[in-house]
């Protein structure tokens, strides 16, 4: 996928349900910072351990999650990660592996920090992802007992 025009970049963002209620103002704005990047299956996208310098959406194709070697989940479409790690600081919780080549969108650091603090909603929809998935972690635990 090959998106040209800044244009393509939004329609593909009205689409993620983190960035799908936008205004099209902020929707310009991140498209303008964003990055398309293609890679091929076997890529790291993600390092576990290391430090985060991006924030990453996978808009074609899949990917799978491991923490210590381990699958633990399945990417696709509109899927992103890499926020943690921007936001606090930390090295990466889990590595990413691009199962099929992957086009994604980088949206990098410093960017990514100005988006929380400038475009209303980003904030809470991140919290609630993090929700979302500390709530799924918890199954998987509760289900491993």
């Amino acid at each position: 996928m090959l998106l040209r025009r800044r244009s393509d970049k939004i329609d593909v963002l009205k689409k993620v349900p983190l960035f799908g209620d936008l205004s099209r103002r902020h929707l310009d704005l991140i498209a303008r910072h964003a990055d398309e990047v293609t890679l091929d299956a076997g890529r790291v996208l993600a390092r576990q351990g290391e430090h985060g310098l991006e924030f990453l959406l996978i808009i074609d194709g899949g990917a799978r999650v491991e923490r210590n070697g381990k699958a633990i989940a399945r990417l696709g479409a509109g899927a992103f990660f890499g926020e943690m790690s921007l936001i606090d600081g930390k090295p990466r919780t889990a590595s990413v592996i691009a199962e099929t080549p992957v086009a994604l969108l980088v949206i990098h650091r410093r960017a990514f920090g100005h988006f929380l603090d400038t475009v209303p909603g980003l904030q809470k929809k991140i919290l609630l992802a993090l929700c979302d998935r500390l709530r799924e972690a918890d199954v998987t635990l509760a289900s491993m007992n």
